[in-house]
C-alpha cells in the first residue's frame, strides 16, 4: 500500500492505538474484570479500528483517483464505493 507519509504515520498511530488497547482488553479479561468495563475497552478498539480503516480508504481513494501507474489501471468509483462500504 502505497500513501502519503502524514497519512501512514496517523494510520500507524490509531492502529498501535487500538493494538494497546486490545492488549488492554485481553489482560482485563484474563483479570477477570467486569463484563461492562471489558465491552466499553472492546467498543474503544472497534472504533480505532474503524477511524484507522476510514482513512486508510480515504487516503487510497484520494491516492488512487490522482494517481495511476501503467501497470495498474485506476480504480472504478464502484470499486472504491465496494472498498468503503466493506468498512461499514
Amino acid at each position: 500500500m502505497s500513501v502519503d507519509e502524514e497519512a501512514s504515520t496517523a494510520i500507524l498511530n490509531r492502529l498501535r492505538r487500538a493494538q494497546g488497547q486490545l492488549a488492554g482488553v485481553i489482560a482485563m479479561i484474563e483479570a477477570g474484570r467486569d463484563c461492562k468495563d471489558v465491552v466499553t475497552q472492546l467498543a474503544a478498539v472497534s472504533r480505532a479500528l474503524d477511524r484507522a480503516g476510514f482513512k486508510i480508504v480515504a487516503s487510497g481513494m484520494r491516492q488512487c483517483m490522482a494517481t495511476a501507474d501503467e501497470d495498474t489501471p485506476p480504480m472504478t468509483e464502484a470499486e472504491l464505493e465496494k472498498l468503503f462500504l466493506a468498512l461499514a
